[in-house]
């Protein structure tokens, strides 16, 4: 898809025009239709007000009723004549704008994806402010500019043709009508810039609102233990009194656009009221003065007003819209690729001292971390929530780099080995796997494109996954995501991560929604195939079943066998013993026994003195 972005360093008015120009270019033909049922809409206005003075002069004072019955029948098909012309203007407009939404919102998510993975990103509220943008401040940008093309066409081509029939049918009068227009205009230009600066007040206090709003409802729990709610109310209180107050300051933009409607509009009417019995004088017929205050009335009046009212307050919505978009489009380019870069020989796994924070202030959720897997070895990772499981995936399958030691994949150090082959060399797979809407070879091979179908059916009947893929219609069949259960859900995902190249497999508690029995039947379909595995456990018989078990308490890290962790780490058999005492019952592996999860460290301590025999490995 062809990328509309927006330079970043482009200030807000300089951003919006590169968003038009850029859109014109792109839609030439589109462009020159508009332009031209455009102009026809405006054509009509050029005679109507003829039409009248003539209907008025050789018309109704003359005492000819069919004479005036047809000037007036002239001005009635000028004035239906440019709605007709005006309603064929839409289609083309469409054929702008719609594709212009499109490419801002394949850029804005691309600029947000690649922001939101980058070293050192931060994540709280992103998405918040992400959605807005995608929904108020895309769609603003897309009828923002809709208007622009609609009514600056009309606008200038209007004024013009009032100009120029006021001239043709009474040259005195142009001042009256022109003067006061160019003022009008002129206080606009200079009012622009402070009412740009409220409109973009207006949205940085809306996406300080969406993230503060996220924020403190992800939190609400802790806000609740903690007693902190006062402070909490307070916070979103504060946001919503400044996105209230940021937008009555852009309402108050609205009294002083209409004085200058009434400066650009109502004053020429005014005027050429008061100077109607001198122009009369100086050789004016009274349908000619009719005629002007036709043009006035009913062609300028509402061409101003809906410059000055719609064209202006969308103008400065696309400037600062466009600004806003343009910064969330933009995002650095990707890291160049080591030179030389080495490619994994193999799924073995070293690390060395590693240790990593969540920013420089932060306590290291991992400290000192060392960890040797040769290729083929399976790991369980073990632990209370929170201690640093799911960070210890990311950091060996490279997704966060660590901010000491290395990580050694294959005997290549991780940051020398080039993006495509470390995506092939290292699979992850989350705790919430993502089916997409497509076929069930399109999901299944999204990671090993043109595997052959006997190698997928065979990897399907492993995983267990036969009965589902035969209940979709086979491998062409069609997969709804909501559709599936969350344990199919993971199996498909499931069945993705094991048909493709990747040497090291880590599987972010995967098979938390699976029963034990499938469970079971997907550790051993991963046993069987080639390369390491490492399974962030959440069930005790991954532990037990796992080469070593990599034991995390928030403080250090214990590498070993289920058997000598058991025997030898005090805390290793706290947690075994709260496993096997679950809601399942004591010693059962099954689905209940995954539920009762610790929340600390500490939580485990407290057993420590009546270790149940169970504890102990089979």
């Amino acid at each position: 898809m062809a990328r509309t972005t927006v330079p970043a360093p482009l200030t807000t008015s300089g951003a919006a025009l590169h968003l038009v120009r850029g859109t014109l270019a792109h839609s030439r033909a589109a462009v020159l239709r508009l332009a031209w049922w455009t102009l026809v809409s405006a054509a009509p206005a050029l005679v109507s007000g003829k039409a009248l003075a003539l209907a008025v002069d050789e018309g109704f004072l003359a005492h000819r009723p069919r004479t005036a019955a047809l000037g007036l029948a002239v001005f009635a098909l000028c004035t239906l004549g440019g709605a007709w012309a005006s309603r064929q203007t839409y289609p083309w407009l469409a054929e702008i704008v719609e594709p212009l939404r499109d490419r801002l919102l394949g850029d804005v998510v691309t600029g947000t994806l690649r922001r939101a993975v980058g070293r050192g990103a931060r994540r709280d509220g992103f998405d918040a402010v992400a959605v807005a943008q995608l929904t108020r401040q895309v769609e603003a940008v897309r009828d923002a500019l809709a208007g622009q093309l609609m009514l600056v066409w009309q606008f200038v081509l209007t004024v013009g043709a009032v100009v120029v029939g006021t001239a043709f049918i009474a040259p005195a009068a142009v001042p009256l009508v022109a003067v006061p227009l160019v003022l009008a205009l002129g206080v606009f230009a200079v009012l622009a810039p402070a009412t740009v600066r409220r409109q973009h007040a207006a949205f940085q206090a809306e996406e300080t609102l969406a993230r503060e709003t996220v924020a403190i409802v992800g939190a609400l729990r802790d806000i609740v233990a903690t007693g902190t709610h006062d402070r909490a109310e307070r916070e979103v209180l504060d946001a919503v009194r400044a996105q209230l107050r940021a937008s009555r300051k852009l309402a108050t933009v609205a009294a002083v656009r209409r004085v200058i409607v009434a400066l650009g509009a109502h004053s020429p009417l005014l005027l050429v009221v008061l100077a109607a019995p001198g122009l009369v004088d100086r050789g004016m017929t009274p349908g000619d003065v009719v005629g002007v205050l036709s043009y006035v009335l009913s062609t300028l009046e509402p061409a101003v007003r809906l410059l000055v009212q719609g064209v202006g307050a969308s103008w400065l919505r696309l400037s600062v819209a466009a600004e806003r978009l343009a910064g969330a489009a933009h995002h650095p380019g990707p890291p160049e690729d080591p030179d030389p870069a080495l490619r994994p020989a193999d799924g073995s796994v070293v690390l060395s001292d590693v240790t990593f924070a969540y920013g420089p202030d932060a306590e290291p959720v991992l400290d000192g971390l060392d960890l040797s897997l040769a290729h083929g070895d399976h790991l369980a990772v073990v632990g209370p929530s929170g201690v640093g499981k799911s960070t210890t995936a990311d950091l060996l399958t490279g997704i966060l780099p660590p901010d000491r030691g290395r990580v050694v994949l294959g005997g290549v150090p991780l940051d020398r080995v080039a993006r495509d082959d470390l995506s092939r060399a290292r699979a992850l797979l989350p705790q919430n796997p993502y089916v997409f809407a497509g076929t069930v070879r399109e999901n299944l091979c999204q990671l090993a494109p043109g595997a052959p179908d006997e190698v997928v059916a065979r990897t399907v009947e492993e995983l267990g996954l036969g009965r589902v893929v035969r209940r979709l219609g086979g491998l062409d069949g069609l997969v709804d995501p909501a559709g599936l259960s969350s344990g199919e859900r993971q199996l498909v995902a499931l069945a993705r991560v094991h048909l493709s190249p990747a040497a090291l497999v880590v599987l972010d508690e995967a098979t938390r929604h699976l029963d034990a029995e499938a469970e079971q039947r997907v550790e051993e379909a991963f046993r069987r195939r080639p390369g390491t595995v490492v399974t962030l456990a959440h069930r005790l018989a991954l532990a037990r079943r796992a080469d070593k078990v990599l034991l995390l308490d928030g403080r250090r890290a214990w590498v070993g066998t289920h058997d000598a962790l058991l025997a030898q780490v005090p805390f290793y058999a706290d947690l075994v013993g709260i496993w096997n005492t679950g809601t399942a019952g004591p010693g059962d592996d099954g689905p209940g026994a995954g539920g009762n999860r610790l929340s600390s460290p500490d939580a485990a301590s407290d057993r420590s003195s009546s270790r149940p025999s169970a504890d102990r490995a089979p």
